[in-house]
């Protein structure tokens, strides 16, 4: 299998949930792959489960100098860049009551700051007939109780991509995003919310979906895949909703 072959890859939010699925993959499809993420206790571990050509890269995408340094260290070792996949989020949960400037920087500043600085980097970097892939939500789509901030932070990127899109066409550049729906990730764990709660909410989510369950990472890197290889060619400024049907109900 080598849809990617040779094609380099950088991907942040990379040491758990989606980000770490997709990586699997691509290097799997013969990528060679930097994986990013906060934590690097995190990255250590999952390079132990990891095969192929790979690098890690501590960055914490809300800091400016992070995103400078990981596309640094990923062109000093692969040279240019092939696919950008813009994958790093936070969700955590406040009613608009209890939204405080702290809650909305923390949010807006690794969902929304962060890849659009990471792009700004990467562009002098990525091969012309390139790919740029966001992990955007279905939640901007939809009003969910308690995740007005972050719905807002998902509808700022989905705008932002839009512009993106249109920026980069004359580089053969494309520009998508991936919205996932209810997915199990270590995503809900980070909310903020005890345990039995989160739990719960995830029963919720799960019955109103049609097809009736979360979905997996790697059925989000299955598309994270298809849209940064040359079987999406012609598809460009789209945000791909994979959610079981929940965002059409």
């Amino acid at each position: 299998m080598s849809k990617l072959k040779n094609k380099v890859a950088v991907i942040t939010g990379a040491n758990s949930g989606i980000g770490l699925a997709t990586a699997k993959l691509y290097l799997k499809e013969g990528a060679r792959v930097v994986l990013s993420g906060r934590r690097q206790e995190a990255l250590d571990e999952v390079s132990k489960e990891l095969e192929g050509d790979f690098i890690t890269v501590l960055a914490d995408v809300s800091k400016p100098e992070d995103n400078i340094n990981l596309i640094k260290e990923a062109t000093n070792k692969y040279g240019n860049i092939d696919i950008l996949f813009l994958n790093a989020g936070i969700a955590p949960i406040a009613t608009t009551t209890d939204v405080t400037a702290e809650h909305y920087d923390e949010i807006f500043n690794i969902n929304v700051k962060g890849p659009i600085l990471a792009t700004k980097e990467a562009l002098p970097k990525i091969n012309d007939g390139g790919t740029i892939l966001f992990t955007n939500s279905i939640v901007h789509q939809k009003g969910f109780d308690g995740l007005g901030v972050y719905s807002a932070s998902k509808g700022a990127l989905r705008a932002y991509s839009r512009v993106l899109t249109s920026e980069v066409k004359s580089r053969g550049i494309r520009v998508n995003s991936i919205a996932p729906g209810p997915i199990a990730t270590p995503l809900y764990g980070k909310m903020g919310l005890p345990q039995d709660v989160v739990e719960e909410m995830g029963k919720g989510f799960a019955a109103s979906v049609p097809l009736g369950r979360f979905g997996t990472s790697e059925e989000i890197a299955n598309a994270a895949l298809f849209l940064a290889s040359d079987d999406a060619s012609y598809i460009n400024g789209v945000e791909l909703e994979i959610d079981g049907g929940l965002s059409q109900i």
